[in-house]
Parts: C-alpha cells; sequence; structure tokens
C-alpha cells in the first residue's frame, strides 16, 4: 500500500528542487529515530498478513468479465465500520485499505496476530471472514477474488468501460490503461504514476516473453496500430507482450507479511536470514502466467511490477553515457535487496552499492553503523515521488515522512521497518514481500503460516541461510520461469549451519567467519522436503521445532495441513496457480494455441476460480485433499496454558 499522506501533490517539475532538501532531511529523520528507538527491547512476536483483493463483474449474456471500478465506494462503506467500532471502543476484525486499482481493495487483520502458537489457528477464518463481508457488499454479477486479473489492459477491461486515451497526461500516455482504472480516491496513486513517467522522460516499457505454443506466430510481432503510432509502440520488442502503464505491475495482487522483532538486532538479523528464503517462496507461489489477456512465458509477476515502476534514466540504464545522470543503476526500484544490513553477514555482499557519499557520510556521522548506513544510502540514490505541498517543511525529531516517502517506494523483496515514531506500540519489524497471492483462503494461510513458522524455526535454532547475494538475484530470476518448481534449481545452503552472531550470542565483537562456500543447486523440492543424505528441508526443520513446543491438538491439525499441502506443491504432486491456470487454458475448447487468452476462456476460467476460492468446488489437483481446524477464536483455556509457557520461559531466560 506505502505511505497514504493527504495532501496537495507536487508534479515531477515541482519535485525536482526540493529532492535535496527532503533526501537530507529523511536521513536526520531515520537517524533520529534509530537512536531513540536502538535500545528498546523485549517486543513480543506480533505479525499480519496483507491480502490484496479484486473486483470482478461477470457479464454472463455476453459470456465476458471485467474489473469493477467500485473500490472507493466498497472502501467508504468497509472503513465507516471501522470508525464506527473506534467511536464504540469496539475492536475491529479486520482493516482495509486502498490500493493502486480502481478495482482493488486491500483487507489485514483488525489486530496483529500474537505470539501464541494457537494464533496460527485463526489465521485462515480471518482471511474468510474477510472474505464474506466483502461479498456481502457487491451486486449479484460481481465477486471478490484474491488473483491478478488476467485481461488487464484488454480493450474494455473495466466497468464502466472507459477507452484508453494515448494523449491523456493523467494515464501517463497509456495505450491500454485508462485513468480511471487507477484509484483515484487518494492522490497517491495517480500522482505516483505521472511522476515515474516524468523523473524516466519516457513512460515506462514492459516486455514480457510470449508463451510459444504450436499455432503462436513465429517470430510473434502483435499488429499494435488499432492503439497507437509508430512512436506510442517503439519500445515493444518481438516474442514478446507489451505493456506501458505503472497499472499493469501494481495493479496486480500479492500476498505480504510483516513480523515484530524482539528488538532492532533480531530484525536485522531475521531481515538477512530470510532473504535468500524469497525466492523460494515466489516459485512455490507462482500465480501468474497471464498478462493483456495473453499467454506468457513466465509465472510471476514479480519482473513486470519491476518494469512498471522503473523511473530510471536512459543514462542510469546504460543506454546513454552518463551527463545528467549520477550512476549507472542496475535494477529498478522494485527489485531484490542489493545487500545484507546485519553486521555479520556483510561478507556476503558482493554486489557493488552505488550511494552518495554525501549521504553516507551524514549516516556516519550519525553514529549509525556501515552495514546498515549503506543500505540507507544505496535505497536513497532513489528520488522521492510522492511530495506534497503543505508537508515540506518537518519537525525531525518527531516525524519520518521524508525517510518513509523513499523507504516505502524501494519495493525489494525484503524491507526493514523502523517503528513509526507516532505509534509506540509498534516495534522493530521485518516484511516478507514476494509471495504471489493465492485463489483461497487455506493457500494464504498456510503461506503466510509457513513464513511466520520459518522465523519461529530460525530464531530457535539460529540456523542461518546466507549465500552471496548476488545468488539471490539470480534466483530470483530463475523463480520467475515457468513451472520453476519442477523445471529450476536454486542456489542454496546445502547443510546445516548455526550463526555464532545471532543477536543473542552477540556479546561484543562479531565471531563470524569468513563467508561459507557450501552451497549448490538444489529443487524446490529438496530445499523444501530435503535431500537423502543432504540439507534436510525446510519443512521437517519446522516439524522439529513445532515438536519441541507445547502446541494445542486442532492448531497442530491445522499447521500439519498446511505444512503438508506445501510441502505436495514443492514436489509438484499439487500445482501451483500458475501451472493449473495454464493447463485450464490449453485444453479450453475456445483456445487455438496461438498464444491468446480470449473473452470465452476468462469467462470460464473466472467462473471456475469463483467456485473454487468460494467452496462450491474443490479442486484435488490445486489444493488436494487437505482441511484446516481453523476457527474465529483461540480457546480461553489453550490461551491460558500457552500464555503461561511464555511467561515462565521468560522468567528462565533472565
Amino acid at each position: 500500500m506505502g505511505l497514504l499522506t493527504k495532501g496537495s501533490p507536487l508534479t515531477w517539475a515541482e519535485t525536482i528542487q526540493h529532492i535535496d532538501y527532503i533526501k537530507e532531511h529523511g536521513i536526520k529523520q531515520f537517524i533520529n529515530l534509530y537512536h531513540r528507538l536502538k535500545s528498546r527491547h523485549g517486543d513480543q512476536l506480533k505479525w499480519g498478513d496483507e491480502i490484496e483483493y479484486t473486483i470482478i463483474k461477470f457479464d454472463h449474456e455476453n459470456k465476458k468479465v471485467r474489473v469493477s471500478c467500485r473500490a472507493e465506494e466498497l472502501l467508504n462503506r468497509l472503513q465507516a465500520e471501522e470508525q464506527m467500532n473506534a467511536m464504540l471502543g469496539t475492536a475491529n476484525k479486520f482493516l482495509w485499505r486502498p490500493e493502486f486499482g480502481a478495482y482493488m481493495i486491500e483487507g489485514t487483520p483488525g489486530m496483529p496476530y500474537g505470539g501464541l502458537i494457537a494464533c496460527f489457528n485463526i489465521v485462515e477464518a480471518n482471511m474468510k471472514l474477510r472474505r464474506e463481508v466483502v461479498k456481502k457488499l457487491l451486486k449479484k454479477d460481481e465477486t471478490c477474488l484474491s488473483i491478478s486479473f488476467p485481461s488487464l489492459g484488454v480493450p474494455g477491461f473495466t466497468f464502466p468501460e472507459v477507452p484508453a486515451d494515448r494523449n491523456n497526461a493523467d494515464a501517463a500516455n497509456s495505450i491500454f490503461w485508462p485513468e480511471q482504472a487507477v484509484f483515484l480516491g487518494h492522490p497517491r496513486f495517480k500522482n505516483l504514476t505521472k511522476n515515474i513517467k516524468g523523473r524516466r522522460g519516457s513512460k515506462v516499457a514492459i516486455n514480457v516473453p510470449i508463451f510459444k505454443d504450436k499455432n503462436t506466430p513465429n517470430p510473434y510481432v502483435e499488429d499494435l496500430t488499432a492503439f497507437g503510432g509508430p512512436d506510442d509502440t517503439r519500445d515493444a520488442k518481438p516474442d514478446h507482450i507489451y505493456m506501458d502503464h505503472m497499472g499493469f505491475g501494481m495493479g496486480c495482487c500479492c500476498l505480504q507479511v510483516t513480523f515484530q522483532a524482539v528488538n532492532v538486532d533480531e530484525a536485522r538479523w531475521l531481515y538477512d536470514q530470510l532473504t535468500p528464503i524469497t525466492p523460494i517462496l515466489l516459485a512455490l507461489s507462482a500465480a501468474t502466467p497471464i498478462f493483456r489477456g495473453k499467454l506468457s512465458n513466465v509465472d510471476s509477476r514479480w519482473d513486470i511490477i519491476s518494469a512498471s515502476v522503473d523511473d530510471r534514466t536512459r543514462e542510469e540504464r546504460g543506454l546513454e553515457p552518463l551527463k545528467n545522470s549520477k550512476w549507472v543503476i542496475d535494477k529498478s526500484r522494485y527489485d531484490s535487496t542489493d545487500c545484507y544490513i546485519y553486521p555479520c553477514s556483510v561478507g556476503y555482499n558482493d554486489i557493488p552499492l552505488q550511494y552518495d557519499e554525501k549521504i553516507y557520510q551524514q549516516l556516519i556521522d550519525g553514529n549509525i553503523d556501515e552495514p546498515l548506513a549503506k543500505h540507507i544510502a544505496h535505497m536513497f540514490i532513489r528520488d522521492p515521488h510522492q511530495v506534497f505541498r503543505e508537508r515540506i517543511e518537518q519537525d525531525d525529531e518527531k516525524s519520518s515522512e521524508h525517510f518513509e516517502t523513499i523507504q516505502s517506494s524501494n519495493w525489494m523483496n525484503m524491507r526493514f521497518k523502523p517503528p513509526p515514531p507516532d505509534a509506540p506500540e509498534i516495534g522493530w519489524r521485518v516484511e516478507f514481500r514476494p509471495t504471489e497471492v493465492q485463489l483461497t483462503d487455506f493457500e494464504n494461510a498456510a503461506y503466510c503460516c509457513f513464513v511466520v513458522l520459518l522465523t519461529r524455526m530460525i530464531i530457535s535454532f539460529r540456523l542461518t541461510y546466507l549465500m552471496p547475494i548476488s545468488m539471490v538475484t539470480e534466483n530470483m530470476k530463475r523463480a520467475q520461469q515457468k513451472d520453476a518448481v519442477l523445471s529450476q534449481k536454486f542456489l542454496f545452503r546445502k547443510g546445516l549451519a548455526e550463526c555464532k552472531s545471532a543477536p543473542e550470542n552477540l556479546k561484543g565483537s562479531e565471531k563470524c567467519g569468513p563467508p561459507s562456500q557450501d552451497i549448490e543447486e538444489m529443487s524446490i523440492d529438496e530445499i523444501m522436503n530435503g535431500k537423502k543424505n543432504g540439507f534436510p528441508g525446510l519443512i521437517s526443520l519446522i516439524r522439529q521445532f513445532l515438536d519441541s513446543a507445547d502446541v494445542d491438538v486442532d492448531t497442530r491439525c491445522t499447521i500439519s495441513q498446511y505444512l503438508n499441502f506445501i510441502s505436495k506443491r514443492a514436489t509438484g504432486e499439487i500445482s501451483t496457480l500458475a501451472h493449473w491456470t495454464r493447463e485450464f487454458v490449453q485444453s479450453h475448447p475456445a483456445y487455438n494455441h496461438d498464444s491468446d487468452v480470449n473473452d470465452t476462456i476468462v469467462y470460464d476460467l473466472m467462473k471456475k476460480m469463483d467456485a473454487i476460492s468460494s467452496g462450491e468446488d474443490h479442486c484435488d489437483k490445486l489444493l488436494g485433499c487437505y482441511r484446516s481446524k481453523t476457527d474465529h477464536a483461540i480457546s480461553a483455556a489453550v490461551r491460558k496454558a500457552e500464555e503461561h509457557m511464555i511467561v515462565s520461559s521468560q522468567k528462565r531466560a533472565h
């Protein structure tokens, strides 16, 4: 979602004169915040998920389906209940926020889940209730799906139907995407679109490899003359699906998990340990094989979003000699992270970092340690796109808005999140960002619980998964390939290794040795389920952690169902949503094996997905035969027993 400050947004031309000021004061704000809260310690695990939903509308008579641009209307009604609950002192079961598309809404639990193991049994129930609440507000021909809509950019893809206008600067001059498909209830989204284009010097260019079926032209060169002239389509590549607007990336839905650490050191350490896991979850959750109504040769939205917000100039992209820009920048501002941030991880930082020496020195002079200073300075090579006229002058002791406007628009696979200055109940957090959103609440709950259990296992066993950061970048590329779960090998630590400098072990100087070379290529199955006489598998390690915990029967049953499901998906016995979608399209009688996914196919696909997500239909190939014992509440007896156990363990620790 990002920072949703209100005010009068500046255009890119108006922003330029304030960039140095905003960066200088953004760094001051971070330094002040860091030193004020760096000694904060003892926060309990709290965590939550963010799920983005697409509202779609069926035209049953013509067998078409479109996105329904009613998000603002729905959010007004959903948020009115939040405000009423706040007035009455009633806890909210969930919170609702806008997202990029006029057809998208984001839902989160009303309060973070806590550190009780039993919390894992209420996640799916909360997700189900969220979906039910939204559906009650929909019209009879509408539904709510946690998917990325496959026909974004197809003529007439919105309801109400609005044609794209290539002469409309407010829509970034897209030949496919109308301004009204962007959420206009908050200036952030429209302004980001315009300012990214303004900084880049041209509209964004997204080219996704086409899937070459038996009747797909070779080479595949799409006739785009009906959309615009040569100047409008000059960035289109042969054998690719061409797109030209931020909405093709940010208009896709995602699943993210944020969790609170004990202190800043644990947050930084977990950020590093989870970074090598991000490509594995990206491959395992692959869900997006269709773009602009064409079957692509990738299974994930990751690189599409990366290109959709790529604001680098031609010089920064290495297409022209440096003249007005400081650096050639290898990646978009939406991409995998370039460095680890915990002191003992720096030996694995093998990607040269660009950063402004003045900003870096400002951080060093502010007593920020070198690894963290380089991470922040590297983020600050990006310019702010969301500046509000009324909010340029700020109190750097009380605000972190200038810092967050840059931090929140560096969209990486992991995010290190300092506490907000105005929310004393929130500690140091880490956000896990690569996972593709899944069709059902069972799947989404399974992935969220897996990630959080992984953090508990890593902390409990003090295991390290570090590898050279360049290998993570390579794995992210492999993770997006078609059927990556089955077709790709991933670089990974082949043995178990304990981190000698985990936060609770780190007293004084670091104990880390030279970077490990104990790395090999492994399949997703081997990483998740283990390899004979080798790596035992992440799922096996999580089960060992659970064996040492006191878990009630229902919660253990639910977690087991989640782990069994993910295990089978890793073997390929249960399909990823991307694989299942490809099979659905390729077996559809209206498919001509030419890579074109027409209205009839999309209509039937959405009908099938709606039936599966609502529980009216069950698909063993996609979900297996698993069922959880999820419940809306934790029983008083279980809560009391687990709280007693936590208190006892804390007393032993002291």
